[in-house]
């Protein structure tokens, strides 16, 4: 019987240590506006994304416009996205015209902050121009209580961790 509980003891404890394998990073959730400038024409696609300490794309945390057709009109971000095709239904939403302004909850995984990481925002809009980076910044602790100006589409950023 003891035999028995000893090998029962190890395969939960065997279990418990590949569960935590597949366990889930905590993220926090960060309150995004987003205020466009004043420009005409169409609605602006924009991406939010996690870059690691090189620049590379790790994540793609929001994309305003639905229409999957445009999505290679943002080339950086679609070199990450277009190669591996992941479920954004959650984190897509309509794009913004000029003028409009968005506010939206941002899910940030937590080891990434204050650890090298970037946010950045990308915009496009139909027969006008692309910004690659109109907004990108570290992602410290600090950065995610503040505004930002952007250098394109986007006109300011405000943060504000939940």
């Amino acid at each position: 019987m003891m035999k028995f509980r000893l090998f029962i003891a190890g395969m939960a404890a065997a279990a418990g240590l590949a569960l935590a394998g597949f366990a889930q990073p905590a993220n926090t959730a960060v309150k995004c506006l987003i205020q466009m400038t004043n420009y005409t024409g169409e609605g602006a696609y924009i991406v939010v994304s996690l870059l690691d300490e090189e620049g590379e794309y790790q994540q793609t945390l929001q994309v305003l416009g639905t229409d999957s057709e445009w999505y290679s009109e943002i080339p950086e971000w679609w070199q990450f996205y277009g190669k591996y095709r992941p479920d954004i239904d959650g984190i897509s939403g309509a794009t913004l015209s000029g003028g409009e302004r968005s506010v939206s909850v941002l899910q940030i995984p937590s080891d990434k902050i204050d650890a090298g990481y970037q946010l950045r925002f990308e915009t496009s809009v139909e027969d006008q121009e692309y910004y690659a980076d109109d907004l990108q910044f570290e992602l410290t602790s600090e950065n995610l209580k503040s505004k930002k100006e952007g250098r394109g589409f986007i006109r300011y950023i405000r943060m504000l961790p939940q």
